[in-house]
């Protein structure tokens, strides 16, 4: 991974994109930095004030994704946001559209149900966001979080995956787009442990690339030069195909969870879609009484075109003029 710097995570934020693997691959970039959590969390604060409305909420979702994904490597994101997540949730309504608040929100509902945070520093947390100031006593309730309490509070309290994604991704993730999924998917078909030309040129290299031990039969310096190129060459076709390689099981990884995510909204929509088909055919089989019942009532009523007309035979009504002779 690149070194960090402060320029250098500036320009990564502006690249920031709202897809689940731009957001995911930053966050990873952060964690493997954790010793810089400080510093980031200040980058990322300073930068989330700059950019639009809509890039405020992204930019809340990976520090949503660090957070999370950082606790078992220790609590120095979980403590060093909870110092200005006050201050970027109030950015983040500002100029925000319902939808967007909406976002926001279900975020603070998950670290609610999660325990992210204990319960006083999300109490804390809402009240600052609502009177638009961060709450003094935020650092306070962080000092009091057992990072190990908490962590049996997750393990022995899981939230499924697919809750959390529909409450933590905004549409603009996109993790159950099916079209989005099959490019992805169609992708790793030309993918690198797919490259069979490349493959096939490695098991082609000489032996003396690899075998150090080949180094005793040099005698000239020509044939030195002719093997240092062919190492140099060597080094760097694995070195491009391992980064191939790494980037390949990084998308692999990506894309199993968006299966995964893929797989749970499915099965929830599939639940749904069983009760709604049962709640109709009940609907259905009440009908289905009823008109029956019906039909059975319609056959004991009389015909009314059978009755004979009760004004017949009756002499006819006079006339208006015959009033007032």
């Amino acid at each position: 991974m690149s070194s960090f710097s402060d320029s250098n995570l500036a320009k990564k934020l502006n690249e920031l994109n709202g897809t689940q693997q731009s957001i995911q691959t930053l966050s990873l970039w952060l964690i493997h930095h954790r010793k810089h959590s400080k510093t980031i969390v200040q980058v990322w604060l300073r930068e989330l004030k700059k950019v639009t409305p809509p890039r405020r909420l992204i930019y809340i979702y990976l520090a949503n994704d660090v957070i999370q994904n950082s606790k078992k490597k220790g609590p120095e994101f979980s403590k060093d946001f909870g110092t200005v997540l006050a201050e970027a949730f109030v950015t983040g309504y500002k100029e925000a559209g319902d939808k967007q608040k909406g976002s926001l929100d279900r975020i603070l509902n998950i670290w609610e149900d999660r325990g992210v945070y204990p319960k006083d520093f999300m109490k804390n947390l809402r009240q600052g966001i609502a009177g638009g100031q961060t709450p003094v006593s935020l650092s306070d309730a962080l000092k009091e979080v057992n990072p190990r309490k908490r962590r049996r509070k997750d393990e022995s309290e899981p939230v499924s995956l697919k809750k959390e994604l529909s409450a933590m991704k905004p549409e603009e993730l996109g993790p159950h787009e099916t079209d989005g999924l099959i490019k992805r998917l169609s992708a790793l078909e030309n993918s690198a442990s797919c490259d069979a030309a490349i493959r096939e040129k490695i098991a082609k290299l000489p032996s003396e690339v690899s075998d150090i031990s080949q180094l005793a039969k040099l005698h000239d310096k020509e044939s030195a030069r002719r093997l240092s190129s062919t190492v140099d060459n060597a080094c760097v076709l694995l070195t491009d195909y391992n980064k191939r390689l790494a980037e390949e099981l990084d998308e692999r990884k990506s894309v199993g969870k968006m299966l995964r995510s893929f797989i749970n909204a499915q099965t929830e929509q599939l639940e749904h879609a069983e009760k709604r088909l049962q709640e109709y055919k009940n609907k259905l089989a009440k009908v289905n009484i009823v008109r029956r019942e019906l039909k059975s009532h319609i056959q004991n009523l009389p015909d009314i075109s059978r009755l004979p007309d009760p004004l017949a035979g009756l002499a006819p009504l006079p006339k208006v003029n015959d009033l007032f002779n």
